[in-house]
């Protein structure tokens, strides 16, 4: 939106735009499956599902169309490669420069946006070089990096991975390719409570993502956000910043967070419900209220709430290596 915004007051004699505030248009959120992340469209024609570099945004808007990928001069009908990089968040993006800078020629295919949670992050305080910068400035200074080295495509994913004789063969929506190795980078998603009401009303007061959503419940909206790590407490401080009232529900009697963050929700006395978890979630057509269960006594209560925001943690996105039937080591995040 602030993009948009942007080239409208940068060339308001040739762009014009309209922010629809999803909670009041329903039906034109549903039309466009615009109930939680924000899309940008020209027209009837997607352009910006969620968060891109500016430079990105801005080519779209001269093309008319969603920019898929980047490709380095000379690459444009390469199908072999050395390194095939699933995923182009951090891990993915640094995976690829670093294997183009040994001589191996690397591609990335995002099946999303470039950047993955950390683009979402409102701010990060422990990436070394920065004591305080945004999450999206942060990516966007990656994949400008990253793009100087390897070829990178978004909007692309890979459906199938086939072994062949020296390697592997990359099935995509953009074609097949060939490659000596592949380093999945996925990442992870967020974790769903999986209580009745959660799925129904996903995206009309269930969240999984308050830098996104949290906007939609400033100045004085009731939000519970459940979790007690990194990610609860940041949700939880950035929503007070907006001025929501937050409560914090946490299946357990003490936080895991970082010692800073958990001092930074008591010096602004964000109250916590210790030990209860979210039983069901209640509401017509959008969130009124959750049901709460006291995990010790079992005690059940209703807190009245206009937002739930979940980060109970994330589960790994593998369902590429699960397809390919490999061994994977189990781990809980």
């Amino acid at each position: 939106m602030l993009y948009a915004v942007s080239a409208v007051i940068a060339k308001k004699d040739l762009i014009s735009v309209e922010v629809i505030e999803t909670y009041e248009n329903m039906d034109l959120a549903e039309k466009y499956a615009a109930m939680s992340v924000p899309k940008t469209f020209i027209g009837e024609t997607l352009i910006a599902p969620g968060l891109l570099p500016e430079d990105y945004f801005i080519e779209s808007i001269v093309e008319g169309k969603p920019v898929e990928y980047v490709m380095p001069a000379g690459r444009q009908e390469l199908k072999d490669y050395d390194v095939v990089v699933i995923g182009g968040g951090p891990a993915g993006l640094t995976s690829a420069m670093y294997a183009e800078r040994s001589g191996l020629k690397s591609i990335v295919f995002e099946k999303a946006n470039i950047g993955g949670q950390i683009a979402i992050t409102p701010i990060v305080e422990n990436y070394p070089g920065f004591a305080k910068i945004a999450g999206k400035m942060l990516v966007d200074l990656m994949a400008k990096q990253a793009m100087e080295y390897s070829a990178l495509f978004q909007g692309v994913g890979v459906s199938d991975i086939k072994k062949k004789e020296g390697g592997f063969e990359i099935s995509t929506g953009r074609g097949t390719y060939g490659t000596k190795a592949i380093i999945i980078a996925t990442g992870a998603g967020g974790r769903k409570l999986n209580v009745q009401g959660e799925g129904r009303l996903a995206g009309r007061g269930v969240s999984y993502c308050a830098t996104c959503d949290g906007y939609l419940f400033k100045d004085g909206k009731n939000v519970v956000v459940a979790g007690g790590g990194n990610s609860a407490l940041t949700d939880a401080l950035y929503l007070d910043s907006l001025g929501a009232h937050v409560t914090i529900v946490h299946r357990r009697d003490a936080f895991r967070a970082e010692e800073r963050l958990q001092q930074s929700v008591y010096q602004r006395h964000i109250p916590v419900l210790w030990n209860c978890m979210i039983k069901e979630i209640h509401g017509k057509s959008v969130v009124e209220k959750v049901t709460i269960e006291d995990t010790k006594t079992g005690k059940k209560s209703e807190v009245k709430t206009q937002g739930i925001f979940v980060a109970i943690g994330y589960e790994p996105n593998n369902e590429i290596a699960k397809n390919s039937d490999w061994n994977l080591t189990k781990k809980v995040i």
